[in-house]
């Protein structure tokens, strides 16, 4: 039941930043991870979806809210005086 309230309020932090500039670095295992910058497009019951502009394209990533608590997924974000302000999940 603990975990299940962890992810509410995972959730419910990253719906208060919708649309806003996101910082993520993601560990996708064996030595591969990788840092990217977009914007926090959309928040569903059980992922999240992050939009990166590249220069030519873009790509839309999703992660689960499990992925936050589980800390395969950094999050962080730009304050109001562009200073990055880190979301991290209480254990």
């Amino acid at each position: 039941m603990v975990a299940k309230n962890t992810l509410l309020q995972i959730r419910k932090e990253l719906e208060s930043h919708v649309g806003e500039k996101i910082k993520l670095r993601a560990n996708r295992g064996r030595r591969k991870s990788y840092e990217k910058v977009g914007v926090l497009e959309n928040t569903y019951p059980s992922i999240f979806v992050v939009r990166v502009e590249e220069e030519h394209y873009y790509q839309r990533f999703s992660f689960s809210y499990a992925d936050v608590l589980t800390e395969t997924v950094e999050l962080s974000l730009w304050g109001g005086d562009n200073r990055m302000i880190a979301l991290c999940a209480e254990k």
